[in-house]
């Protein structure tokens, strides 16, 4: 995840949840995707607190670093130099055809791509591949960019062949994306991205007072205008809240807005109740880890040093087979 600062909602509904979960079933690694934050933004000024804010927020969320290593993408030097290796695999009209980085460029409303992100997929397959990957959990969004990374596994190993340190073995594994469960949450103005640029997000770390204030401010049935007009909830954002984070009170809550008995005044109130109460045990965790920034450096530096261990050993593989080493 691309270092931003805090997270919102969306964040977790999208990927914390999922991560958490999967630590369960796999060992993972998370990484914290400081040079990809270059690809669209050069001011480094705040890079290192917005890492540590979200570290913190992963910590909060239920990330276990002991199960889990957490490290900085540029403090592993190894990335890069993967990434130059698998440069030299891909074309270039081969990433242009990237469907994710078409989207990006309309969002962002770019008029040139910098070669950086352009690129942004190999350097992805880097992180990936340096630790031996087989899963990923993506968003719908970033398939594409998993099958740039598969592509390149497949053409390194074609390339240069087994280990003789692991006869019958390619270096790197194919990996599958996994897909998360829940879809993505839209931002309280209506639009399907919910970002901290657009000023449309509910953050984990908000206050009961600060979620209710935004939660003012969400869009409903734009025909609802008053109470007892009838509504219809599936176009409304307050209702897809309530249906992650209330879901036993879902079919009342439809019922009464379709009847027109429930308004939305007192629809948004019962939502920001609800979300500030699923909210709390973060909230008490957060402070715990914003009271002792010792500790989440401690567990940043552990995080590096096994990660390290890793990249360096993936490494010498990869230079011992290419005879470059």
């Amino acid at each position: 995840m691309r270092p931003t600062g805090k997270l919102h909602i969306g964040h977790l509904v999208g990927a914390l949840e999922n991560w958490v979960s999967l630590q369960q079933e796999y060992d993972n690694y998370h990484l914290i995707a400081d040079y990809h934050a270059l690809t669209t933004n050069l001011d480094t000024t705040e890079l290192y607190q917005n890492s540590i804010d979200m570290v913190i927020d992963w910590l909060a969320a239920g990330i276990d670093p002991v199960k889990s290593p957490i490290f900085r993408q540029s403090q592993i030097k190894e990335h890069t130099e993967l990434h130059l290796i698998f440069s030299m695999l891909i074309t270039a009209a081969r990433l242009e055809r990237n469907p994710t980085l078409k989207d990006q460029i309309r969002d962002l409303n770019m008029d040139s791509v910098v070669y950086g992100h352009l690129g942004y997929p190999v350097l992805q397959s880097a992180d990936i591949l340096l630790y031996k990957g087989e899963v990923v959990p993506v968003g719908e969004d970033q398939v594409p960019h998993i099958e740039i990374t598969r592509e390149i596994a497949r053409r390194f190993n074609n390339q240069w062949g087994p280990s003789k340190k692991m006869v019958g073995e390619n270096i790197f594994p194919e990996p599958e994306p996994k897909l998360t469960k829940f879809s993505r949450l839209a931002g309280l103005d209506g639009n399907q991205k919910m970002s901290k640029s657009l000023g449309n997000t509910i953050l984990l770390s908000d206050s009961a007072e600060e979620i209710q204030k935004k939660m003012r401010t969400a869009v409903t049935d734009p025909l609802k205008i008053r109470k007892n007009d009838p509504g219809h909830p599936d176009v409304c954002v307050v209702f897809s809240y309530h249906q992650k984070f209330n879901p036993h009170e879902v079919p009342e809550i439809r019922s009464g807005c379709e009847s027109g008995a429930l308004g939305c005044v007192d629809c948004k109130k019962n939502c920001s109740a609800k979300i500030a109460d699923s909210l709390a045990p973060f909230r008490e965790r957060r402070a715990h880890f914003e009271n002792n920034p010792v500790e989440v450096k401690y567990i940043l530096h552990d995080g590096e040093s096994r990660a390290k261990r890793m990249a360096e050993q993936t490494m010498s593989e990869v230079r011992e087979v290419m005879k470059i080493g």
